[in-house]
């Protein structure tokens, strides 16, 4: 498998004043969260976008934003997200790409280093999922070998809860193997963005 046969699907909404980190702008302000976005946005897209190692991808929302290569801060291949609930919508992403092993991770992830994705990348190599643990019982990353076919493993799955990656974990075919990356937290609210700037001190 060739390194360009790894897919990074980054899952990015246009950053639009009012649009983005709803619950974090409660805390700080519509202004206060879209420029947190905006920077995390750029910030982790230009690092992840530059490794040759895997071909990167933006799996973009709304829809129409997918044709405006001017919000975006790479220049990279650009999917649609379309209709559906979070794992509908990761579901049609991870199955859009190539084929290859795909890793999927959030924009508004700020701790996400190139090791990390890496890293998911060298597991697929030996387990057909990978997640990436966080805080609050989500995650943060899922990776897929979809070798010799693409499963669909997000249904019924509570999403944004404690419950989200044991529901997600319960949904993998009993033969299959996972294995798990570096827990990283996102910043959801305002004492996440304190927590955030408390760890950079």
């Amino acid at each position: 498998m060739t390194p360009k046969s790894n897919h990074l699907i980054i899952m990015a909404k246009a950053p639009r004043i009012g649009r983005v980190k709803s619950r974090l702008a409660r805390d700080i302000g519509v202004v206060g969260a879209w420029a947190f976005y905006r920077r995390t946005l750029s910030q982790v897209s230009r690092r992840l976008a530059a490794d040759r190692r895997w071909t990167t991808w933006l799996g973009v929302a709304p829809d129409t934003a997918a044709h405006d290569g001017g919000q975006w801060p790479v220049d990279c291949p650009r999917i649609q997200q379309g209709t559906g609930d979070l794992g509908q919508r990761m579901a049609r992403l991870l199955a859009a790409v190539p084929p290859g092993p795909a890793v999927l991770v959030g924009a508004d992830i700020p701790g996400i280093e190139r090791r990390h994705i890496n890293h998911a990348f060298q597991a697929l190599g030996r387990a057909e999922a990978v997640f990436g643990p966080a805080a609050d019982g989500g995650y943060w990353l899922v990776g897929l070998q979809r070798r010799p076919v693409y499963v669909e493993i997000f249904g019924h799955v509570r999403w944004s809860t404690e419950h989200t990656l044991a529901d997600t974990l319960a949904n993998l075919p009993a033969h299959w193997r996972h294995a798990q990356a570096a827990t990283l937290s996102d910043v959801d609210d305002g004492a996440a963005l304190s927590a955030l700037a408390k760890r950079r001190a």
